[in-house]
């Protein structure tokens, strides 16, 4: 997915603040800005009890956020001004205490529903109701085309990419799979599984600058080692597709795609969206938020989930970082490499490269 600023409000960057206080404890967590705590030697955290999965997420409103996550083996509530010094809390069922440091027990009740979702909390008699904050059931956010398609791919493949001044390096661009067969792919613009629900590649291909391509093939190599394959979302995009998303997406909705004007890392073979898949099974890896989520929760160091999700989040950030890419913050699966300023956009089909 392009990249979009992470904005804040001024409430909810406190509630996220006070959450990493919470979890700079846990042993899967980024508590140092720009650091990745989660020691590649550490195995694993084990998985959270089933029944707290449908616990865990977001409560209240903007102006009063609590966070409910699991930390090593405890479920955690943090965040909202009912709870603003809830310590640690094990569940041992519906109905536990947040311990606050003075002794002062809180009770806090979930309701659920019949498949065991809660759909609110109460903490001390004060009702917190469910976000809504992202997919539930794995769909993304779907925007509508302003204009029709046939005509939105027409204009751009008749138009240019912005002038640059260069120097660039001569484009050398890789196919992912022809240089390891073991990274797998889920190329969701080719498909119709996408922010617009519709497909804008013609082929389900993977490409990155040839540098980029044999770092990301080192990465691979090591992450086989601790058992775990890489599945590419998207790679190289043509600028043209930067443009049909740009054209194709109301202006409110300009903030989830790059402009055109400037074209983007993507453009220029040199940005990767990434995430592992289990070499045993083949399933790819639960995260904390699914790929291209427009949501917090897609945010490279958000606290909440579980702390396996969050050590496999950061383990493939550990492991790309060691290779000179970047995360973008807004995005955990968004990688930049390192000499991107080096490459020029780039609008070469898919069908042209070999």
């Amino acid at each position: 997915m392009p990249i979009r600023p992470l904005v804040i409000s001024q409430s909810r960057r406190a509630v996220l603040t006070a959450a990493m206080l919470v979890l700079a404890a846990c042993r899967a967590t980024s508590p140092a800005q720009g650091t990745v705590a989660a020691s590649v030697s550490d195995p694993a955290p084990p998985a959270p009890q089933t029944r707290w999965l449908g616990l865990i997420g977001e409560y209240g409103p903007d102006s009063n956020i609590l966070i409910v996550m699991e930390c090593d083996g405890a479920l955690v509530v943090r965040g909202g001004k009912p709870v603003a010094d809830a310590a640690l809390v094990e569940v041992t069922s519906d109905s536990f205490n947040a311990v606050k440091p003075n002794d002062v027990s809180m009770p806090v009740v979930f309701t659920r529903t019949p498949a065991g979702r809660a759909t609110r909390v109460s903490l001390g008699g004060t009702l917190f109701a469910r976000r809504q904050i992202g997919p539930e059931s794995g769909n993304q956010l779907v925007i509508t085309p302003v204009r029709p398609l046939a005509d939105v791919r027409r204009e751009a493949l008749a138009a240019s990419p912005p002038a640059e001044a260069g120097p660039f390096r001569p484009t050398d661009l890789v196919e992912l799979v022809k240089l390891d067969p073991t990274i797998k792919l889920d190329i969701r613009y080719a498909t119709t599984n996408n922010l617009f629900g519709v497909p804008f590649y013609t082929e389900a291909r993977a490409f990155l600058q040839r540098p980029a391509a044999e770092a990301l093939v080192r990465v691979s190599a090591a992450l086989r080692a601790r058992g775990f394959g890489l599945l590419v979302h998207d790679g190289y995009r043509p600028w043209s597709v930067t443009k049909m998303f740009w054209d194709a997406a109301p202006e409110d909705k300009h903030i989830f795609v790059a402009d055109p004007a400037q074209g983007s890392k993507h453009n220029r073979g040199e940005a990767v969206d990434i995430t592992l898949y289990d070499l045993s099974t083949g399933a790819p890896i639960d995260m904390v938020s699914t790929y291209d989520e427009t949501t917090d929760r897609a945010a490279a160091r958000y606290p909440g989930g579980t702390s396996r999700q969050r050590w496999h989040r950061d383990l493939l950030r550990r492991f790309m970082e060691a290779e000179r890419f970047a995360v973008v913050q807004s995005e955990w699966w968004h990688f930049d490499y390192a000499d991107w300023k080096e490459y020029g956009i780039g609008n070469i089909p898919f069908d042209k490269i070999h």
